[in-house]
């Protein structure tokens, strides 16, 4: 399963919710490049230049991420991703590691909200945390260009028919509700 959104949409709060529902792990892409970060490690330092700016980083580093990462023995018996894949090359990608280990989506989870709650909520969040790419023009940036990035993705995971879209936009509780109500709609998700 993969869960995509806007920067701010919860994704990260409902990919909890979601794996602790489903008995799956979550995998998130920005928590392992903040833990690199943090301990400064080279893929750390790598990932802090384009971070800072609010520009993803290479898919060259996140492929191989996510490679290592969903070939660990936790997430043989299903798994949630959430932040990747955020471009075509990258679901192409994914689509090849999946097909190795003869794996394959079910289902895309993607959550919506309006752009000035998203700048409101990540504006919030920077105060609490403190995070170094959570300013307004920063934000602003990284919004552009998940708009920009992932409308094909989107786009492909619909005409592939495992798209759901969800909107993330009031409580976390509420949110929460209509994600697993979607969810219950498709075929070895429950």
């Amino acid at each position: 399963m993969l869960i995509i959104g806007p920067p701010g949409s919860g994704k990260g709060i409902q990919a909890e919710r979601i794996s602790e529902h489903l008995g799956i792990i979550a995998i998130s892409t920005g928590a392992i490049f903040r833990a690199n970060v943090k301990g400064q490690t080279p893929l750390g330092l790598t990932a802090q230049k384009y971070l800072d700016v609010g520009n993803f980083v290479p898919d060259s580093v996140t492929n191989n991420m996510v490679r290592d990462r969903i070939s660990e023995a936790d997430a043989e018996s299903g798994f949630l991703l959430d932040g990747y894949p955020r471009t075509v090359a990258q679901v192409d990608y994914l689509d090849l590691i999946l097909a190795g280990s003869d794996r394959k989506l079910d289902v895309v989870l993607e959550l919506t909200a309006d752009n000035d709650e998203l700048v409101a909520r990540l504006l919030g969040r920077a105060k609490e945390t403190g995070r170094s790419d959570d300013n307004e023009a920063v934000i602003r940036h990284r919004l552009e260009l998940y708009n920009e990035q992932t409308e094909a993705v989107v786009a492909g995971y619909a005409q592939r028919n495992i798209l759901t879209q969800v909107d993330g936009s009031g409580g976390i509780d509420d949110v929460t509700e209509r994600v697993l109500y979607s969810l219950g709609r498709f075929a070895g998700v429950s």
